[in-house]
């Protein structure tokens, strides 16, 4: 017979099942397009610069409005949120397909930007009340792979484009998407106990939740850390290819091919065993979760470092894999980090906060490393540069401290 118990947790790990397909579609649908840039620019005559802009403008709107969508996630329905969010990527998606001129292609994405923006914080909240303190960071981390297992099947885009035409993968994804949003409705359900995504019967007030954010010096310290960590994120995954190309003599393929089929699996994996390690060190050592994260960067930097002089890509390649496992312990525990200093109320607006400060600064990172490469300066240094900037995340998250706070009503389960 089964356990209150066991019937709860088995509704906790499939929330995390379904919006793992979600979050894969979340990265496919929003990154597919820069794979099939010939194909695109047959069709729809544009600049290179233009090309470029689609996926800034994404990022932009993405960014500029992450903390408001994690607000939304905190004052209604969680599980309204996602299937809306979902629902309207899905459509923007299939609408792509219908473009026929750059502006009707450059609001397709900001639609994109917006629709999407909503669902990490919201997802990531719910996943952190579905999970008390015993599986938080695994649930979190198995989610964070589908974003990985998302960014990492972009090749789809490009594949599709070739072999049919540019419209068929936004076609297909796009009906998938709506389609996935109805199965969303009758199988996805709110965590039990709570009338309220909160918990909580005080209203829900963004000014005072974020007075309340701000006022704690480890919200502050946590923030500086992540923000830092879109710098190094964004100059690996934006040059990457670039540094292969030109320090290896490699041609485009083949750097790209170095760049992701190392780096993704990595990511994936690490993602899933940062998870895991901390969820079993949180047991013994109540900063478990965010000392892993901090030994993670201090083993990744070393290896970045080392592949700026390595002798060969296959060394470079294995290096830069390394500091990929290891980096993914951050994104499988900065939802559980922040369910330790943050008011549970207000955990997805904090969420969101991450999300703008990470995707603004880290675009303005890539453009800084153009504007490095345009001053004659190596990438090498450009990545020396990211080593050290991890040793410093690495100091300053291991500075954040956990905030006394009462228990989730969930958390009963996890005795």
């Amino acid at each position: 017979m089964k356990t209150k118990h066991t019937t709860y947790m088995s509704k906790a790990w499939l929330a995390v099942g379904l919006l793992f397909v979600v979050a894969v579609l979340n990265y496919l649908d929003r990154s597919m397009i820069t794979t099939m840039r010939v194909s695109v620019l047959k069709a729809i005559p544009m600049s290179e610069a233009q090309f470029g802009l689609l996926t800034s403008v994404f990022l932009w709107v993405y960014g500029l409005l992450s903390p408001i969508a994690g607000y939304i996630a905190d004052r209604f329905d969680r599980k309204k949120v996602i299937l809306l969010s979902l629902f309207i990527w899905s459509a923007v998606t299939w609408l792509t397909s219908m473009a026929q001129t750059f502006d009707q292609l450059l609001l397709t994405r900001v639609l994109m930007g917006v629709s999407e923006a909503f669902y990490v914080p919201a997802a990531l909240a719910m996943i952190s009340e579905h999970h008390g303190k015993t599986t938080r960071s695994l649930a979190t981390g198995l989610h964070q792979a589908g974003l990985f297992a998302g960014q990492s099947l972009g090749f789809v885009g490009g594949m599709l484009a070739e072999s049919h035409a540019w419209t068929t993968a936004f076609d297909w994804l796009g009906v998938f998407g709506m389609c996935y949003a109805v199965v969303l409705v009758l199988l996805l359900s709110n965590p039990p106990k709570s009338p309220s995504p909160q918990g909580s019967s005080e209203p829900i007030h963004l000014g005072k939740g974020l007075a309340g954010m701000f006022r704690q010096v480890s919200f502050r310290r946590a923030l500086t850390y992540w923000s830092l960590m879109g710098i190094v994120s964004w100059l690996v995954v934006g040059w990457l290819p670039t540094y292969y190309q030109e320090r290896f003599a490699l041609s485009q393929t083949q750097a790209g091919l170095f760049a992701t089929a190392y780096l993704y699996p990595l990511s994936f994996a690490g993602v899933i065993a940062g998870g895991f390690i901390a969820d079993r060190w949180s047991k013994r050592h109540a900063r478990g979760r965010i000392l892993l994260p901090v030994v993670g960067m201090l083993i990744g930097a070393p290896f970045v470092f080392g592949a700026t002089v390595a002798p060969s890509v296959m060394v470079a390649a294995v290096l830069f894999s390394v500091y990929a496992f290891t980096r993914a312990f951050c994104d499988a525990n900065m939802m559980p980090i922040l369910c330790m200093i943050v008011d549970d109320r207000y955990r997805a607006t904090a969420y969101g906060i991450f999300n703008l400060t990470s995707t603004v600064i880290g675009g303005l990172a890539i453009y800084a490393g153009g504007v490095l490469r345009d001053a004659k300066i190596d990438l090498s240094h450009i990545y020396q540069f990211a080593a050290l900037t991890m040793l410093f995340c690495a100091w300053m998250l291991y500075r954040v401290r956990p905030v006394a706070k009462p228990l989730q009503e969930n958390e009963d389960y996890d005795q």
